[in-house]
This record gives structure tokens, sequence and C-alpha cells, in this order.
């Protein structure tokens, strides 16, 4: 592996940067791990041929390049050390094309998951994944780690939303994975497995994604129960009442005394855990109805939003988890995945 000094990959490379302060900001994400020593080095991309050209010096001299969109992953994918090189792709953050009929986006990796939402919505339509990070995430690092959000519960995580990409290989090659349609069944489904594979195949400088229609009517509900485990239970019991909700988040006890400290709300003293749950489309106060019946048995109290300000509060609160635990010291995130119908039973 070269070193600072004498990186040819650097020393070629018209953006990169040998700046300590460089190096430490683009070695560390939000995850809050802070690796032993930092990057070589960081290269700000600032179109395709950047990184093309950063990969074919890379390819050439055998050097490691750790891609990097906003920085903000919970599981240090983003983190670097001595004898790597960080390829920062922020810098790479416009939306090139907004199609309204074919309900699409074309758009560079850089560019927030929130910026598409807000340009789509211009158009009556939105982007369906949607991180808690919304507001400082990037669409590249979405892509790169298959992100979800809220509203997966009903339209699925990131792979579901992206029909097509551009991605440059390691030796520099690009390569166009997927389609322009919403139908395309032939070949090798190239697409679904660059997604998730968080920069170990390719660096995505474009992606097409589908956008879809805004729902018309939106219905907002939360419920509070005495613990977790009840909980759990009343989400299960949505699920076996083939109920689609858009959202359907829980949350703790500890996670609400958290967010009330942080944003002064009162959740924490209505019960020991909360439901959250969204509807939407033509159907969305028949379906809530149902949702309603599901849950009440086992809820302590029940709310449904009165109007679209309460129902974003209460998005919001949800939004802030993450954040107002780590107010609280170092908090160590990850993910699970179980089957619906055991939610309680992995609670326990």
């Amino acid at each position: 592996m070269t070193t600072v000094a004498t990186s040819p990959v650097l020393c070629a490379h018209p953006r990169a940067s040998l700046d300590e302060q460089d190096r430490k900001q683009a070695s560390v994400d939000r995850s809050g791990y802070v690796p032993p020593t930092f990057a070589d080095g960081v290269i700000f991309a600032q179109d395709i041929d950047d990184v093309v050209l950063a990969m074919q010096l890379a390819h050439k001299h055998g050097a490691t390049i750790v891609p990097r969109g906003a920085g903000t992953g919970l599981a240090a994918g983003a983190s670097a050390e001595a004898g790597q090189i960080v390829l920062d792709l922020s810098r790479m953050d416009k939306i090139l094309e907004i199609d309204p009929v074919e309900a699409t986006a074309v758009v560079q990796p850089g560019v927030l998951n929130a910026a598409v939402n807000q340009a789509a919505g211009e158009h009556g339509l939105f982007y369906a994944p949607d991180p808690a990070s919304t507001a400082i995430c990037s669409i590249g690092g979405n892509i790169a780690t298959n992100a979800g959000g809220m509203w997966c519960a009903k339209y699925g995580v990131t792979r579901e939303s992206v029909l097509s990409l551009l991605v440059v290989l390691p030796d520099g090659q690009l390569l166009r994975t997927g389609r322009r349609t919403i139908k395309g069944v032939a070949g090798y489904d190239m697409n679904a497995l660059m997604i998730g594979s968080e920069g170990t195949l390719g660096i995505v400088v474009e992606a097409l994604l589908r956008l879809r229609p805004k729902p018309k009517h939106t219905s907002t509900l939360v419920a509070y129960f005495p613990d977790e485990d009840t909980a759990a239970k009343a989400a299960s019991a949505v699920i076996a009442e083939r109920l689609t909700p858009s959202v359907l988040e829980l949350m703790c006890g500890k996670t609400l005394k958290a967010i009330d400290a942080a944003l002064g709300t009162d959740h924490g003293s209505r019960g020991g855990a909360l439901l959250l749950a969204q509807t939407d489309g033509y159907g969305a106060q028949l379906e809530m109805q149902a949702l309603q019946d599901a849950i009440a048995p086992l809820a302590g109290h029940i709310e449904i939003a009165r109007d679209q300000e309460q129902a974003e509060a209460l998005i919001e609160a949800r939004r802030q988890a993450i954040p107002s635990m780590e107010l609280l010291g170092t908090a160590s995130i990850c993910d699970i995945g179980v089957p619906r119908n055991r939610l309680a039973e992995a609670f326990a």
C-alpha cells in the first residue's frame, strides 16, 4: 500500500486533499466509531470523470478506496484509516431531471433524500424510502445500504424505488444497470445486486428513481400501551387483519423518555410504549378504523391526529428518536429483521 507522501493516486488526482482536517472529517461517520488512524487522503469528486479517474488510478496502483456520501451512516461503513483513500461524493448533489409523467427522477449520488422529496412534491409526487435521517442523508448512501424508513411498511425499501443505476466499476469502467420502465424482466438483475452492496462492487454516480403519486388522503394514529410486549402484539394484530398501513412504528418506554426530554413532549406519561400508524390513499380513514379496531383491546389510549400539523409532529417525534438518545450519551444502534407475526416474541 502506498503512503501519504508518495501516493500516485493522490498526487495524480486534481481533486485530492492531504489536509489533516479534511482527512479526519472524511474518516468518520455518525456511527460514533473513531478509527485508530485516519485515511491517507480524500478525493472530492465533482463529476463522473473524477470518479472514473480515481478508480482507474486506484486500480493501477493497488490502492484501497472508501466511498463516502453524507457520512450519516450508523454502522461505520464510511470510516477509513491509514492505507485507505476516501472518495467523497457529497459534491455531486444535483437533481438532473424529474419526469412528472413517467414519475421518475434522475439524480446524482450526493443529493439529499429530503431534497428529492421536495422537488418531487412540486409535481404531486414523492420518493418513498425515507430514513429517519432524511434531512441529512444522501441518495448514494441510501442506495449503498438499501435504506428503508417509515414508509417501507407499504412501499418497500430503496431497492423497490430504484429503476436504473450508472456505476463506476473498480477498474474505472462504466456500467449501466436496470431499465427506465417499471416492468423489466430480461436478464440478470444487476440493479438489485448493486443496491445494498455498500460500494464493494462499484460506486453509484447516477440513479434513476421511481417516484409515486402523493396520497390524496392520510390518517395518522398514535396508541399507548403498558409495555413493549403489548405494543408488539398490537403490531402483529394489525398484520393479522391483512391491513397495509404506510407507517407502523413502535417506540419503547426508554425511547419515549429520551424524546420527551429532547422535545418537551409527554409521550412517556401516557404509557410504556407507543405505536405510530398511518394509512394513506382514498380509503385511508376506512383502513384506519379497521386498524384501530384491531389494536383497541390491547391499547391503554388511542388518539387519531386531528389535523396535518399534529400528524407531522408525531412523525417528527419518531424521526428524532436516535438524535434524542444521542443527547443522553453514546448510542449503539443496530437493526434486526424478524417475521412480523413474531415481533412480540422478539421483544420478549
